[in-house]
């Protein structure tokens, strides 16, 4: 989404730095890469954040920590959006994107050792705790991934943009193996998923 988006920026816009292979694929096509995410005590434009400060945006923000930067009218004036995502495909997606950057001899953790460690706890940070703050969510729209084609068609429309948002397929060449959740995760693993994200799945009505 990043990537495609970009496209559309202008050079006053704040892109932020992906990875590097994204941002590989951002440079192919042509769009803007990373560009005005640093903010200086010196430059800090006081009619956009609340005091002067230095500032440093990234990707995967929180909402808490751009609302304490951003003026409230700043803030209220935007569109702010994000995507959510099954929280059990969530999971098996994240263990191969995990394990394609280790050693080829460390390849051999499971994907019950991957939830069964506490890298899953991490995901909450980059979800719910992101559009989230005190546990209430103060985005304007939560678009779920499941829905992808018509959510993208919605924030074009949305933004106003001229065209259709067209998303390069980073990332998906992680997963080679695409078994649904149904078929790959045991019951104590479904349980446990299902503790961790049980806001995810109530807000949602997500089901494995």
């Amino acid at each position: 989404m990043e990537i495609a988006l970009s496209k559309f920026c202008g050079k006053n816009d704040i892109i932020t730095p992906i990875s590097r292979e994204d941002e590989v694929i951002r440079k192919k096509l042509g769009y803007p890469g990373p560009q005005n995410y640093e903010v200086l005590l010196t430059t800090t434009d006081t009619r956009i954040f609340k005091k002067p400060q230095s500032i440093v945006f990234y990707n995967h923000i929180s909402a808490r920590e751009i609302k304490n930067w951003l003026n409230d009218e700043i803030w209220y004036e935007y569109f702010k959006f994000c995507f959510e995502r099954n929280p059990y495909d969530r999971i098996i997606s994240l263990y191969y994107h995990y394990i394609s950057y280790l050693p080829e001899k460390d390849e051999k953790m499971t994907l019950s050792d991957f939830i069964n460690s506490d890298l899953i706890f991490g995901l909450r940070k980059w979800g719910f705790d992101i559009y989230t703050i005190d546990k209430e969510i103060v985005v304007d729209q939560v678009y779920l991934y499941e829905n992808l084609e018509q959510e993208i068609e919605n924030i074009r429309l949305q933004l106003n943009l001229p065209e259709m948002l067209l998303l390069p397929k980073a990332k998906g060449q992680y997963r080679q193996d695409k078994k649904t959740s149904t078929t790959t995760l045991t019951k104590e693993e479904i349980k446990k998923i299902s503790q961790l994200f049980e806001k995810e799945i109530q807000l949602f009505g997500y089901t494995i």
